[in-house]
């Protein structure tokens, strides 16, 4: 896209800035909270979904992200809504059992090409044409645009009806040519604002380091449309103490994208994980400049991309990467508690570990500890390489009374000779806590 010489100017003093904010995160060696990885605490897992496997016998669904709809009046009926990217979104009740299964539109464009859907969110108290509703919202990465499902726990045909705009624009390709490239919506995170009840989602760019926020608009005829209200692009390369300059090592034409994603609802605080680099820390409007809260152990190393293994061969570490994050940083959700006190929790997914940081930004986002999702009896087994998460800190029935942590398994066992298996694991939240404070 060609741009003006002042816009160019303007994109790199931002881009600058941002860039110098990334080393204003502080040393963290000598943390005195600091636990290797093997020696975090391990919670198990309650119930696991059935699992998914992403070739052609299994539907081409693969499990990533979830997120928990509570029923206020029956709350043991409460719903986890997950993405299956290929095979679209899954609906399960607190057994982990399926209740719905809605597959993915077809991606325009391409002969044949699936659907995709990436993440999923939820909005509570939409003002549509036929009342408030709550909706789950998902980044349906095959056609760049967002989808909306309206959540009615006992609907006949399943809970969750389909309430899109047809019309609804593509997040970020100026075509069809564009979308085919899949430089696509990505990862998603809802917010409302309470100064003006007015909902919104951010959304992530694949392979870029775009986020941009978009307005969510009710139709007439009671569907769902968004509108652009402005973008960022967090930096891709960045100025390390030695003055040299670090970008991480990727495929060519890739930059360092986000994915995970969570919006902090009693301070309008977003925080996004660039999965090569650290989690960040913006006001969700995508005003003002963000904060590097925390790195990966990699960021700083450098790294070369072999096209034959279509691998990255890392170089010596400098030492300038943090200490509790393995790269990708993934799977971002809140735990809330009152006042404001609560966590902030990320998949740490290179080392198979949640890192858990302060919610409050009185104490910038401390570091509070971290834990392991495992099982010693392997039934249900834990989770690896989690892409996604959900934390839900209130009552859900008798079977989660101290609320639940939904996180999807990379690597269900056991496996299925080649096939690619996949699922979500559910946690006690209260076993989490209890973890963390110990």
């Amino acid at each position: 896209m060609t741009r003006s010489t002042i816009v160019r100017s303007s994109v790199l003093a931002v881009a600058t800035a941002l860039a110098a904010a990334a080393l204003a995160v502080p040393a963290q060696a000598g943390d005195h909270h600091r636990l290797s990885g093997g020696s975090l605490p391990s919670v198990t897992p309650r119930a696991e979904t059935p699992v998914l496997h992403d070739d052609d016998e299994g539907g081409n669904a693969d499990a990533d992200d979830p997120a928990i709809w509570r029923n206020a009046a029956a709350p043991g009926r409460s719903l986890v809504i997950a993405t299956a990217k290929e095979g679209g979104l899954r609906v399960y009740d607190l057994d982990a059992r399926p209740v719905q299964s809605i597959a993915a539109p077809p991606a325009a464009g391409e002969d044949d090409a699936p659907g995709r859907f990436n993440n999923v969110d939820l909005v509570h108290g939409l003002r549509l044409s036929s009342g408030k509703a709550d909706l789950a919202v998902t980044s349906d990465r095959g056609n760049d645009r967002l989808r909306f499902y309206r959540i009615d726990r006992d609907r006949a045909g399943g809970p969750l009806t389909d309430v899109t705009d047809p019309a609804a624009p593509a997040v970020f390709s100026k075509d069809q040519a564009e979308v085919d490239e899949q430089q696509t919506a990505y990862g998603l995170a809802t917010w409302t604002d309470p100064a003006t009840g007015k909902a919104y989602a951010l959304v992530s760019r694949r392979e870029r380091t775009s986020i941009t926020l978009l307005e969510l608009l009710p139709t007439a005829d009671g569907k769902v449309t968004y509108r652009k209200v402005r973008t960022l692009d967090l930096p891709s390369t960045f100025r390390l103490p030695n003055g040299t300059s670090w970008s991480p090592c990727a495929e060519p034409g890739e930059l360092p994208q986000v994915e995970g994603m969570v919006v902090d609802p009693a301070n309008g605080t977003l925080y996004a994980g660039q999965e090569d680099v650290g989690i960040w820390r913006l006001n969700a409007d995508l005003t003002g400049t963000p904060k590097l809260i925390d790195k990966v152990r990699e960021y700083g190393v450098p790294g070369v991309y072999d096209e034959g293994t279509e691998e990255c061969a890392p170089g010596a570490d400098p030492g300038y990467g943090g200490t509790r994050i393995t790269a990708d940083v993934e799977g971002l959700t809140l735990v809330e508690e009152e006042d404001g006190d609560g966590y902030l929790l990320a998949s740490s997914q290179g080392d198979n570990t949640f890192v858990a940081y302060d919610r409050e930004l009185e104490d910038d986002n401390e570091y509070e500890g971290g834990f392991r999702v495992a099982s010693a009896s392997g039934t249900p087994d834990g989770s690896e390489e989690c892409d996604g998460a959900a934390a839900l800190n209130a009552p859900l029935g008798s079977k989660y009374p101290h609320g639940l942590l939904v996180v999807q398994d990379g690597h269900d066992s056991p496996g299925d000779g080649d096939r690619p298996s996949t699922n979500f694991k559910f946690v006690d939240l209260g076993t989490v806590m209890e973890a963390l404070d110990n």
